[in-house]
């Protein structure tokens, strides 16, 4: 079910059983998967793939250009999973060279009301964005992850599986799995219980994560990484701590958010 006041370019893939509203822009390398729903005045350029089943809102515009003045036109793409729904004002960028050339949104995704996704960000499954959460460049998001509204993270953070951000954030380095951060320079609160229940995680399992991130972050003895070294010396067996270990010994550009 195409409109006729829409314009979609003769090379562009549209799966079985898709409908696009009016006015809405598709170009030449966008292929969009089965079952989607544009509604009207939506606009997808560049290498752009969505996949099954995503729904899309008005005034919506994936594959954009981005806003990094070291751009300087090169191939580059976006990859959206399937059943992601994509709200009014929310703006995708490709990626860039520099940063992988490539910008990608999992699948089961909620991107409200003017979300910015900018280039080379890299965003896991079944994560939230709430109302006018902004990524900058190169923002790495796990899975099961909510953003607040009006929040905003700086580039080349990373946020672990499980976290939540508090609406009006300013997030300037990493956030750690299963943690709640929030403030205008976010800082540490707790662990995300709310999501921990709803991913039906064990009580004796999130009673033993709490220890854990009392001890690490809250402890004052020894440095950080040295209360990291002792947790990972212990051998815990629960899922999610080794996630969050795991994520505090791998490599980043940033610093962790702390209480």
């Amino acid at each position: 079910m195409f409109h006729k006041f829409s314009v979609i370019h003769k090379s562009a893939e549209v799966g079985k059983k898709c409908e696009i509203g009016p006015f809405c822009l598709i170009g030449e390398n966008v292929k969009l998967g089965d079952g989607c729903k544009l509604h009207s005045h939506v606009n997808i350029q560049g290498d752009v793939e969505i996949g099954d089943n995503t729904e899309i809102f008005p005034f919506a515009s994936i594959g954009s250009v981005p806003q990094d003045l070291k751009y300087k036109g090169e191939k580059t793409k976006v990859r959206i999973g399937s059943s992601c729904k994509i709200r009014e004002y929310v703006t995708v960028n490709i990626g860039t060279d520099g940063g992988g050339g490539l910008t990608t949104v999992g699948n089961n995704c909620l991107l409200m009301v003017g979300t910015h996704i900018a280039h080379d960000c890299l965003i896991g499954n079944n994560v939230i964005f709430a109302n006018h959460s902004t990524l900058a460049g190169h923002v790495v998001i796990h899975d099961n992850v909510v953003v607040g509204a009006l929040s905003a993270i700086h580039q080349f953070s990373r946020i672990g599986e499980g976290a939540m951000i508090g609406g009006m954030s300013g997030v300037t380095a990493d956030v750690v799995p299963f943690a709640t951060v929030l403030g205008n320079r976010a800082k540490l609160s707790g662990i995300n219980i709310l999501g921990l229940k709803r991913r039906f995680i064990k009580k004796s399992e999130v009673s033993q994560l709490r220890k854990v991130f009392k001890y690490i972050f809250y402890e004052k003895k020894n440095t950080l990484r040295v209360r990291i070294k002792e947790i990972e010396n212990k051998k815990f067996k629960e899922k999610t701590i080794k996630v969050l270990l795991d994520f505090l010994s791998s490599d980043s550009e940033r610093s962790f958010v702390l209480p």
